[in-house]
């Protein structure tokens, strides 16, 4: 029997999990999904219950009365529903254009951090389901109706909807991620709960709502955490928002950068990785569809270094090769050259890239709890 090499064994393993992650995974979802479907509860016939729409802002006075009117125009019972926008240290005229607007709280904070807004918030909250949203993004008139129906069923703690993005013609390719991002969430969703959420569109009962370090937000800390505690985190695709997408691939590398320095201190410290309290096949969940998607940029430069490697002893090794440098290749020419195909390498590589970079940020110096808008959202 001939010996595996270390360069083999490191190659194998590198491209069976990414291939997995990327293919394999969605493919055991559909079939999951396919032969084991989960019954929905009959809607409830109570009255609906009271809601707190929570919008944290920062110097968000060009959007802030906009996204307060979009509030205001949910067909949600308005004597059953408050606006509360918590302004955290602005330092331009956002909470004086959000009361003019017509929110029914607004709090001015010291300069905090998203999280503790958005605790301080809750803290003054009347409603017995708090739904929370950007300030850039719009919601569809029926979204909060929607979104609320989850929690007719008494197991759902948390609920996301589904945030479509908006893109103006710039190079970005991430509604073509997203969309791939929206069928894994429904699936997940189906079958025991989601991984991740999104801070555009999401709710959870007010006895829910944890609060977590300032640094790690409730996007990914908040669907885990719930099923830890027993609850159900479902995502809701007929509860719709919109939001501007960031127009170019090299600002999106810039955003998800920033979001991964705030995702690895939930990887490595908030509790991700440990299996306690996951139910066996949302275990394989969060192995699958974080840990490996996290993993990736590691797993490709493993991959890469096995197959120079093993390059000339083996076919198989020198297209693996190959088509690794195509796909730098593509990646480099797309600014020269705006073609489809040359923009989604770019997008890819440069997303998995700011995975590392998050790294990178997070261990060098930290991650701080303020947040600046995204260039080119608003």
């Amino acid at each position: 029997m001939a010996r595996v090499s270390f360069w083999e064994l490191l190659f194998w393993v590198c491209a069976a999990l990414l291939v997995y992650a990327q293919l394999g995974y969605p493919l055991l979802l559909a079939v999951l999904a396919r032969i084991w479907p989960r019954r929905t509860p009959a809607p409830a016939a109570a009255e609906p219950p009271t809601v707190s729409l929570i919008v944290a802002a920062y110097d968000e006075e060009d959007v802030i009365a906009a996204k307060v009117e979009n509030a205001q125009g949910l067909d949600y019972p308005l004597d059953r529903m408050e606006i509360i926008v918590a302004c955290d240290g602005c330092t331009d005229d956002t909470a004086a254009v959000a009361d003019e607007a017509g929110a029914d709280l607004v709090l001015d904070l010291p300069r905090g951090g998203k999280i503790r807004a958005q605790d301080t918030a809750v803290a003054n909250a009347q409603g017995t389901i708090v739904a929370f949203s950007d300030a850039n993004s719009t919601w569809e008139p029926d979204a909060l109706t929607r979104l609320v129906e989850a929690f007719d069923d008494p197991d759902v703690g948390y609920a996301c909807g589904q945030v479509r993005f908006v893109n103006d013609g710039g190079s970005n390719q991430e509604g073509l991620y997203w969309r791939y991002e929206m069928a894994l969430r429904a699936y997940e969703s189906r079958l025991v709960s989601v991984t991740a959420g999104n801070g555009a569109i999401y709710a959870t009962r007010r006895e829910c709502y944890i609060e977590v370090d300032p640094i790690m937000g409730h996007d990914l800390s908040f669907p885990f955490n719930m099923v830890k505690r027993g609850w159900r985190a479902v995502y809701v695709p007929a509860a719709q928002a919109t939001e501007k997408m960031v127009p170019s691939i090299e600002g999106e590398f810039a955003r998800k950068r920033r979001m991964m320095s705030h995702t690895w201190p939930i990887v490595l410290q908030g509790g991700l990785l440990s299996p306690r309290g996951y139910p066996p096949l949302y275990a394989l969940m969060i192995a699958s569809h974080r840990v490996l998607r996290y993993a990736a940029p590691f797993l490709h430069a493993g991959a890469f270094v096995a197959s120079a490697v093993l390059a000339t002893s083996g076919v198989v090794y020198a297209l693996a090769l190959a088509l690794q440098v195509a796909v730098l290749a593509a990646a480099w020419l797309a600014p020269r050259h705006p073609r489809r195909a040359l923009l989604v390498a770019r997008y890819y590589v440069l997303t998995t890239a700011s995975v590392a970079a998050g790294l990178w940020d997070w261990l060098r110096h930290g991650t701080p709890a303020g947040w600046e808008p995204a260039q080119g959202t608003r």
